[in-house]
């Protein structure tokens, strides 16, 4: 009776260190399972978003682009003729009344004190008047001449340089600083109110300008 129990408890113990020995079943292949599944549950972290570009504005085509360019340059071209006879024609009835100031608003204000209101409207409308085409026709020329100081100084600079020439090669005409002052004024007027709604239908800008990019360069770091 001793030796049949003794073979089945040596049967048992053969059987236990053979499932020990076998790999992936019992517990331990359920703890295999879960150590081999671990790094795949893992999420890789979330990559920052970009920064969503300003949208680009398309304009109109090409054709339209030019045919606008040449009218605006056909009408510079009439204003610089009409301007011209204006101001560089010779006047020898005029040289005993006129004289040169070089001090800003000398000349503006003797028109204001004048009596003659018109007279007054014609002097200080009609130099107002005379700049208003810049402030219209630049930004429609070239993108690069849109902007209220880049009219203004191209403005003064085209006017400084007509009144130069006026008082000194032309008989009865003087150089007068108010006149560069008004004409300027007129010009960003014109811009104000027509060429820069022009300038940006014609010619959109198609980048942003410095201080969005710079923060569009600060937000992305």
């Amino acid at each position: 009776m001793g030796e049949p129990e003794s073979g089945s408890r040596a049967s048992k113990t053969k059987a236990k260190a053979k499932a020990k020995a076998t790999p992936g079943t019992g517990a331990g292949a359920g703890a295999g399972a879960g150590a081999g599944a671990e790094p795949e549950a893992k999420t890789k972290p979330a990559e920052p978003e970009a920064k969503a570009a300003p949208p680009v504005r398309r304009g109109p085509g090409r054709f339209v682009r030019v045919l606008v360019t040449l009218v605006a340059l056909a009408g510079m071209v009439a204003f610089a003729v009409v301007l011209a006879r204006l101001t560089l024609e010779a006047s020898p009835a005029s040289v005993s009344l006129t004289h040169s100031n070089l001090t800003p608003g000398r000349s503006i204000e003797n028109y204001l004190n004048q009596p003659g209101f018109v007279d007054t409207v014609k002097q200080l409308g009609g130099n107002i008047a005379l700049g208003v085409p810049f402030g219209i026709l630049l930004p429609l020329l070239s993108l690069k001449a849109r902007g209220f100081l880049r009219v203004a100084l191209i403005t003064a600079a085209t006017m400084l340089l007509v009144e130069l020439v006026q008082g000194a090669l032309v008989t009865g005409r003087a150089f007068d600083v108010d006149d560069v002052l008004l004409n300027t004024t007129g010009a960003l007027l014109g811009y104000v109110f027509l060429g820069r709604r022009l300038g940006r239908i014609v010619r959109p800008r198609t980048q942003p300008h410095w201080w969005q990019r710079r923060r569009l360069s600060d937000s992305s770091q």
